[in-house]
């Protein structure tokens, strides 16, 4: 049997951050509360449920013999080494988080962490991007990570101020037409 279906690559588990670039040297990692919790909650449910399910499965697969053609042993173990790296991944996270809460800065027109941004390029084209952590920010929803080339050029500038944008054809003025939070929760 060729050896390439023998055994699976062990040497993978230093790559703890699949497809998530590294923070920059001496740079907090900044995180909404929505975040925190998402994240937490994630890290909860891969060692109460997952964990248990799948060190279960190889358990019970490991005890019927032949372990080099046991397809059940075998993505068993490739999981749990998946789920392995991402509790490691999310531990790291979690540890070194930096919780900012953007309700605090509703009603201030100055870009802080958090903030919900409608800025608009030379044509007048207009987008709108909210400014997140660099572990919960999602593109497709608008959210880019505060050490975002965007978010960058936005960052303590105020409505109604131009700032440059570097790209990658070059230097364009962008102007922020709006800056928006979320409101403080009134029942607390």
């Amino acid at each position: 049997m060729s050896k390439a279906f023998t055994k699976e690559s062990e040497g993978d588990d230093d790559d703890d951050s699949p497809g998530l670039p590294p923070l920059p040297a001496g740079t907090k990692n900044y995180i909404t509360p929505a975040g925190y919790r998402r994240l937490r909650q994630e890290l909860m449910s891969l060692l109460d449920v997952e964990r248990p399910k799948v060190v279960e499965t190889v358990s019970w697969a490991a005890k019927n013999g032949d372990r080099s053609e046991n397809g059940d042993y075998l993505y068993g173990k490739k999981r749990l080494r998946e789920i392995d790296r991402r509790i490691r991944f999310l531990t790291r996270r979690l540890d070194i988080a930096e919780v900012a809460d953007p309700r605090l800065h509703h009603g201030n027109d100055q870009v802080f962490f958090g903030a919900t941004v409608t800025y608009a390029n030379a044509l007048g084209d207009e987008r709108t991007v909210t400014i997140m952590g660099i572990d919960e920010a999602d593109n497709l929803a608008g959210e880019v990570s505060w050490i975002s080339p965007i978010a960058r050029a936005l960052l303590k500038a105020r409505e109604g101020d131009e700032v440059t944008l570097m790209t990658p054809a070059g230097a364009e003025r962008i102007e922020i037409v709006q800056v928006r939070y979320p409101a403080p929760d009134s029942g607390s």
